[in-house]
């Protein structure tokens, strides 16, 4: 750059500038815990609600509540813990390069959460309480429908994975951020349910 003087002489500066480029680590795994740690204590907090209404009512559910069936959702528990190990299959296989697995054990995962979602309506279709029955209802439907809703975003974060997977190189053992958040998320959901199932149907 050059700086004009009065005396009509200039002088000359260089002007040298360095971009420091360093790599940032990659966060985005301890923000999907984060994430989930943040849920987690929605949940623990609807737990807890739930567990107080239990313990300051003398009769809890109400007189007159019909009893809950375990054999479907029994059911709908073995295939939800089930699922975790298929997702993991999935996670195993992109890190041993195996595209075509993953998006098998990925798929099936998406199936039985599917099957698992199906199975919830069908209860729902079938129980002999509706929301505003008593406050067991309530909570029952509550806890019950916020976690199929986490299911359902769970099945779709799934499926948007193994459309994204068709992409040529877009996983591979290296990069496969998309898969594991996913595989995260669906171990939540396992464990929230199986909490959720011995806090609602086999607790009495």
């Amino acid at each position: 750059m050059q700086i004009p003087i009065t005396n009509q002489t200039t002088i000359t500066t260089e002007i040298h500038t360095t971009d420091h480029h360093e790599e940032h680590p990659d966060l985005r795994m301890f923000g999907m815990v984060l994430f989930l740690l943040a849920e987690g204590m929605i949940f623990l907090g609807m737990f807890g609600a739930y567990l107080t209404f239990r313990a300051s009512l003398p009769v809890f559910p109400p007189e007159g509540t019909p009893e809950l069936e375990l054999l479907l959702p029994g059911i709908n528990t073995i295939n939800l813990i089930a699922s975790s190990f298929v997702i993991h299959n999935a996670d195993s296989a992109i890190k041993k390069n195996n595209l075509r697995g993953m998006q098998i054990w990925f798929a099936i995962t998406a199936i039985m959460g599917i099957i698992f979602l199906i199975g919830q309506v069908y209860e729902y279709t079938h129980l002999e309480f509706g929301l505003t029955t008593n406050l067991f209802a309530s909570a029952f439907y509550v806890l019950t429908g916020f976690h199929g809703l986490h299911v359902t975003i769970g099945v779709l974060a799934i499926i948007m994975v193994l459309i994204r997977s068709l992409k040529p190189g877009h996983y591979n053992a290296e990069k496969h951020f998309g898969i594991e958040a996913a595989e995260l998320y669906w171990h939540f959901v396992d464990v929230i349910w199986i909490i959720l199932f011995g806090l609602i149907y086999l607790l009495k």
